[in-house]
């Protein structure tokens, strides 16, 4: 399975101080900001060389990435990883003894499909796979 870095995400509790911080202290440029209701966050991305830092912001308290704020602050939410053939990927992972979060991929706005697989089978770090359109 060839993968690269897509993006890092970062959960932030207010998304304007924390692009004041990326995109104006450090002049990372925003490529996108929007909504994910289906996700329940709002997020912002800022191009990082080759890849992105993408900021989440919980959109309601009930949100997964409220909880992750909760329970261990902001910081690192995700590593995402961009592949070729999401479906292999996904059974390479299941044969690794990973858990994936989804028995399909979900698909975004933009056609890309992703899943998550859980930290527990990850060493520690939520994962997301990523497939572009």
């Amino acid at each position: 399975m060839k993968a690269t870095i897509h993006h890092v995400a970062i959960a932030v509790h207010d998304l304007d101080a924390a692009l004041a911080f990326y995109r104006d202290a450090l002049g990372l440029e925003m490529t996108e900001r929007r909504r994910v209701p289906e996700e329940s966050v709002e997020i912002a991305f800022l191009s990082a060389g080759e890849g992105e830092i993408e900021l989440l912001h919980p959109l309601d308290e009930e949100s997964s990435v409220a909880r992750f704020l909760e329970k261990r602050g902001e910081g690192l939410h995700h590593v995402c990883l961009a592949v070729e053939d999401i479906q292999a990927a996904m059974e390479r992972l299941r044969e690794a003894g990973a858990r994936l979060l989804r028995e399909e991929p979900r698909v975004n706005e933009h056609g890309a499909r992703y899943v998550f697989a859980h930290p527990r089978s990850t060493h520690g770090v939520l994962l997301e796979l990523y497939e572009l359109p």
